[in-house]
């Protein structure tokens, strides 16, 4: 599935619509329109989602499903998923700078070809032991894409990062502790599309 993401006046988005702070190092759109190609046979999604710091995290405020000569039929619409449109969405809304990066860019400029955030060798030097604070912006990262986009944060820092879940949990809480996801929650049990 393939998704392009706009600012909400109709302009590519790219690191420079990022004007909301969120956590210590992150900055996100403070809304988007994606559109989705081929979310099912025949068929392509539009979402507009707008951030809610109340709920730290993006809402959707509309969603549009057309027919590309088709009919939009019941079995069709099993095979959408908000969820993966908002996965692909919320990378290209988040802007960060990295300390050996470009002074600014969006998480979607990091995502490697294998579908990772976080390269192999920079998830491995995060895992390493010494990397504290490499370890807390990875963290703040992971975690922020995941939870924006209405994804189990922990699991993603789990899977991104190939660490058991009570190491990711930890990470996580030491990461909060350090005010470096405030702005961002996620509450389990919640479903992606609210």
């Amino acid at each position: 599935m393939k998704v392009d993401v706009y600012t909400l006046n109709g302009e590519k988005m790219t690191w420079r619509a990022a004007t909301q702070p969120v956590g210590t190092a992150l900055r996100i759109a403070p809304g988007f329109t994606a559109r989705a190609f081929d979310v099912a046979p025949g068929l392509d999604a539009q979402l507009e989602a707008h951030y809610s710091a109340d709920d730290g995290r993006y809402l959707i405020t509309k969603f549009e499903l057309t027919a590309d000569g088709g009919e939009i039929t019941h079995r069709a619409l099993r095979l959408v998923s908000i969820e993966s449109i908002m996965r692909g969405a919320a990378p290209h809304c988040i802007a960060l700078s990295l300390d050996d990066g470009p002074p600014n860019m969006t998480a979607h400029d990091l995502t490697t070809t294998e579908g990772r955030i976080l390269p192999a060798w920079l998830a491995e030097q995060v895992v390493a032991r010494g990397n504290r604070s490499e370890r807390m912006e990875a963290i703040e990262l992971l975690y922020g894409i995941a939870a924006l986009s209405g994804n189990p944060p922990v699991q993603a820092i789990q899977q991104e990062l190939g660490i058991p879940h009570r190491t990711a949990s930890d990470w996580t809480k030491k990461a909060r502790a350090e005010g470096r996801l405030a702005g961002m929650s996620y509450i389990v049990g919640r479903q992606a599309d609210g």
